[in-house]
């Protein structure tokens, strides 16, 4: 035994910061968020696909000995986060539709085979939660690689996606393809994605370049490469708006024309209405997929 060995904390002086339920927090933040998605003009079928959840544990007494002020009768000790995911299938591969569908069907087995959710999230637990992102995004390309493989009169079955997960403050994206998310903060929009597509970031002033604008460069399912997914994380002030899409929308509508739509619309439903028709009324050449998820958030209490 060592002599010189000397704890840092006693019983007597250790504060016990896990012995009394915490304050609840991420439970309090309100979300008021709609999706929708829409065929378009040109298209003969809907290729697109959304998913939003709500996530949860909680705790609530039900029956005890003890004393309402030890356990407070009534009151719901409660995590709460919120998944978002738009899928498009890649168009002219047969199997798109399917692709995109299969895609968010996946993802959310995945999650719901965690064996221990991540909630009141710190550095680590964030960490984590992107690593299971990442990982995520290419157990799904894998399983899209072998469902083409079996059905290989699908032509193939690529899609985009990109999910975003939300807990209190806390905002992770998972993204690959052309779809996007963007952040509305402070009344101005913010891309938070980067397209996978040939030339993006590149002025299109070269004709050339406006043609291959459109081809991607990567997407689940595509044999081409390895999957590399962009995951991001950022944080939420109160106020903000979060808003994935389609290519859809951002092909037939600009970003000024959509921070309009946010910073005016009442709420998320008539945001995404008025994305939708935006679209449409420009010509609704493709389908188009919105979701609008606007954040009210108290302050945190210690």
């Amino acid at each position: 035994m060592n002599d010189n060995f000397e704890l840092d904390e006693t019983e007597e002086t250790r504060t016990p910061l896990d012995e009394t339920p915490p304050p609840p927090f991420s439970s309090r933040v309100n979300v008021d968020f709609y999706g929708m998605t829409d065929k378009g003009y040109v298209r003969t079928r809907n290729e697109d696909h959304f998913l939003i959840v709500r996530a949860g544990r909680a705790v609530e007494t039900v029956l005890t000995s003890l004393t309402d002020e030890e356990t407070m009768p009534g009151e719901l000790y409660e995590e709460a986060g919120y998944g978002m995911i738009v899928a498009d299938g890649v168009g002219g591969v047969v199997g798109g539709e399917v692709a995109s569908r299969q895609a968010i069907y996946t993802l959310l087995g995945l999650a719901l085979h965690t064996p221990d959710w991540q909630f009141r999230w710190g550095a680590k637990e964030k960490n984590a939660v992107m690593f299971r992102m990442r990982d995520r995004f290419r157990r799904v390309n894998a399983a899209l690689l072998r469902d083409a493989a079996i059905h290989v009169s699908r032509g193939g079955m690529w899609t985009t996606m990109t999910a975003a997960l939300t807990h209190g403050t806390d905002l992770v994206i998972g993204h690959i393809g052309d779809s996007r998310a963007y952040l509305l903060h402070g009344g101005q929009l913010i891309k938070l994605t980067h397209d996978h597509r040939e030339g993006a970031g590149v002025a299109e002033t070269d004709p050339l370049m406006r043609e291959l604008s459109g081809v991607l460069n990567d997407a689940l399912g595509s044999p081409e490469g390895e999957c590399d997914p962009q995951v991001d994380d950022y944080l939420l002030s109160n106020g903000d708006q979060l808003l994935l899409c389609t290519d859809g929308l951002t092909d037939m509508v600009d970003d000024t024309e959509i921070e309009l739509v946010l910073n005016s619309a009442a709420n998320a439903k008539s945001a995404c209405q008025s994305l939708i028709d935006l679209s449409l009324n420009n010509g609704g050449r493709d389908n188009v997929t919105v979701i609008v998820a606007r954040y009210s958030i108290p302050p945190i209490t210690e």
